[in-house]
């Protein structure tokens, strides 16, 4: 089989590029991932000769290109079906999509406001309007997942929907935006997992700064 390459942005920044990272790394899925920083206000030019968007994350293998986020898990969990990328059950799996697609779709508020920021130190803003709307809603997704796998992850162990919420966590984290403590514990189980961890790490490491995801 040819090998993944997984192009993403600047890990402090690149919620979209953590999401599908996430879910390969934490399920065991071997690729490469290549990092290609936001270097212009626009973007960088070279994201136009990787994708056909000029944006990533997109995902080569071979003469293939997946691009956006649950495109590339989806094209990943038929490659590699054993990884378990989304629940075992027919039901959890619906779920599990269902959540992932309103995360994709929504949240608008939230994600204009509080961009993500893994190096960003704790300190709350002011807050638009909708944006409580936006964490009530997550939170309620989160607690009703948890409530029926008993956690700690959404599906009892880490699946795509995790890692489809984990920059929501660090937003979450960061804009101290919640105080429930089964919501906190969620989180804490996120950060905790080592693929988060290990993307922090090189996010962390990371010398670019964007003045417009500084919030």
């Amino acid at each position: 089989m040819a090998k993944l390459v997984l192009y993403v942005g600047n890990k402090n920044y690149s919620s979209w590029s953590l999401r599908p990272w996430l879910a390969l790394e934490a399920c065991g899925v071997p690729f490469e991932d290549v990092v290609i920083p936001f270097d212009f206000p626009a973007g960088n030019p070279r994201f136009s000769e990787i994708s056909p968007t000029g944006r990533v994350p997109v995902l080569h293998h071979g003469d293939v290109r997946v691009w956006e986020s649950l495109a590339i898990i989806e094209y990943v969990a038929e490659l590699y079906l054993d990884a378990g990328l989304w629940p075992e059950v027919l039901e959890d799996r619906a779920r599990a999509r269902s959540y992932s697609m309103e995360m994709l779709s929504g949240f608008r508020a939230l994600r204009g406001a509080c961009p993500m920021n893994i190096r960003r130190p704790r300190k709350a803003i002011a807050l638009p309007e909708g944006v409580a709307t936006d964490v009530a809603r997550i939170e309620a997704i989160w607690r009703e997942a948890i409530a029926r796998s008993g956690g700690p992850f959404l599906f009892g162990r880490f699946t795509a929907a995790d890692a489809m919420f984990a920059p929501v966590v660090n937003r979450f984290d960061v804009y101290e935006l919640v105080t429930d403590p089964g919501t906190l514990a969620y989180m804490e189980a996120v950060k905790a997992h080592p693929a988060f961890r290990k993307w922090e790490e090189a996010a962390k490491a990371e010398p670019w700064i964007v003045p417009e995801d500084e919030a």
